[in-house]
């Protein structure tokens, strides 16, 4: 079993494609195909399942990808630690967020970092939460911005960044608002737009709309911001959001919102085996963000 293929392996797994994998990782189709064949052959099982239209990963596939991940996160973490000997961290950084994040100004902190540290390679990917979650505990991601804690952070460190309170959105004109407040139950029997489920925003909604005792009707599910903000302006329902985002927003109304805590932005990395690159990223991100207050 080689490096590369475990390489090769893994770019298909994330882009879903012989192709993509081969332009990622700068080598033919072919290379790459001949490569995984011989690696199913050695494992005696298959890893994918090829059709004409789409590459599906097998539970067998789904088996290896973790521990396979894994062997590449030493391998560069190995490289990494020795040439953070010499006078320059160099290697890879993987960095998950949600979008938009306001807690952090992330292109500033990135440019501090490149600045820093040029010889470090750094890839930014924006997800759900759920799947951020699941690639820093599975080595396909070095650090990410979350706005909901995990359910378990066993193997995480977690740093809480800022606390924001959220406010309700409505269509101009809308008949709430012009209120000064309003709460869950305020909102009960309104349509409304929310994020899908698996994001950090969604959970925080439900479980504010649940403990206060009110079934909501989410009528359409937006997996941007700037989509959701469309459908609450052309009035297929209301939407929570936080303040900072709110802010950004034109075409629709704010409405302070009462009964509901605001929600966390952390930033999560795995405890232990963090490369040099991620060691720097982090203490940068310490001398440049003050530690959160609790939320009043």
């Amino acid at each position: 079993m080689e490096l590369r293929q475990l390489t090769y392996a893994v770019a298909v797994a994330e882009t879903g494609s012989f192709t993509r994998a081969a332009h990622r990782c700068f080598v033919v189709q072919s290379a790459l195909s001949h490569q995984i064949a011989r690696l199913e052959e050695e494992l005696g099982a298959r890893l994918f399942e090829r059709t004409s239209r789409r590459v599906q990963i097998t539970p067998a596939g789904e088996a290896f990808m973790g521990p396979a991940r894994e062997a590449l996160a030493a391998v560069e973490r190995a490289r990494g630690e020795v040439l953070a000997c010499g006078s320059e961290v160099r290697g890879r950084l993987s960095i998950g967020t949600i979008t938009p994040l306001a807690a952090v100004d992330l292109p500033d902190l990135l440019a501090a970092y490149r600045d820093r540290y040029p010889a470090v390679r750094v890839t930014l990917r924006a997800r759900l939460v759920r799947d951020l979650l699941r690639e820093v505990r599975e080595h396909a991601c070095d650090i990410a911005f979350v706005d909901s804690r995990p359910e378990s952070t066993a193997g995480l460190d977690v740093r809480v960044l800022a606390h924001e309170e959220l406010v309700a959105i409505v269509p101009h004109g809308h008949r709430l608002a012009g209120v000064p407040r309003v709460g869950p139950a305020g909102l009960a029997d309104e349509p409304m737009v929310d994020m899908p489920p698996g994001s950090g925003i969604r959970r925080h909604n439900d479980a504010a709309f649940a403990a206060a005792g009110i079934v909501r009707t989410v009528a359409f599910e937006a997996d941007t911001m700037g989509l959701l903000e469309q459908l609450v302006a052309r009035g297929l329902g209301t939407g929570l959001v936080s303040a900072p985002t709110a802010a950004r927003m034109r075409g629709v109304s704010t409405v302070a919102l009462t009964g509901v805590p605001p929600r966390s932005v952390q930033a999560a990395w795995r405890t232990s085996g963090a490369s040099p690159a991620t060691r720097a990223f982090l203490q940068l991100l310490r001398e440049r963000t003050p530690d959160a207050p609790a939320p009043e």
